[in-house]
């Protein structure tokens, strides 16, 4: 993963990718590095996203924020702009999810967005996950007036 750390920096540091995460932007090598000395360091499952037959990072997509005891995992992602609208990230979240049931066992993945990313509402949708208030009602009382929704599918 550190052979991707230019095209990581690209990635983290874009105004459009960003616009609806909660998170600074990773604008240096150093950021980018210590980036991914925290994934490698988390109980987590990250994978990078490329073209068929190419090595070059255009996306990532992830498992994190586990809960063992609930057996629950929250998927995120982010694609380069330029790599938006035709298909791709939709068919790494196909991946991922065959890989956690098949594989993880985790029985619920949850999927957190901002209510005006239609995008990834919409990639959420086609993939099965369904709306989930309870979650989003939680969100609410544990951090006041929040401006996300909540996706969960179940096995």
């Amino acid at each position: 993963m550190l052979a991707d750390t230019a095209q990581l920096v690209l990635l983290r540091s874009d105004e459009r990718v960003n616009r609806y995460l909660n998170r600074p932007a990773t604008t240096s090598y150093e950021g980018a590095v210590e980036f991914i000395v925290n994934i490698l360091a988390a109980d987590a499952h990250y994978w990078v996203i490329t073209l068929k037959d190419e090595t070059k990072l255009i996306g990532t997509i992830c498992l994190w924020n586990t809960d063992h005891k609930r057996s629950v995992v929250e998927i995120g992602y982010e694609l380069l702009p330029e790599f938006q609208g035709k298909g791709i990230m939709s068919e790494a979240l196909s991946a991922v999810i065959a890989y956690n049931f098949d594989h993880l066992k985790f029985k619920t993945i949850v999927g957190t967005t901002h209510s005006e990313n239609v995008s990834s509402i919409k990639i959420l949708e086609n993939n099965g996950f369904k709306r989930d208030v309870a979650r989003e009602q939680q969100l609410q009382t544990e951090g006041g007036v929040v401006q996300e929704i909540v996706y969960s599918l179940k096995k």
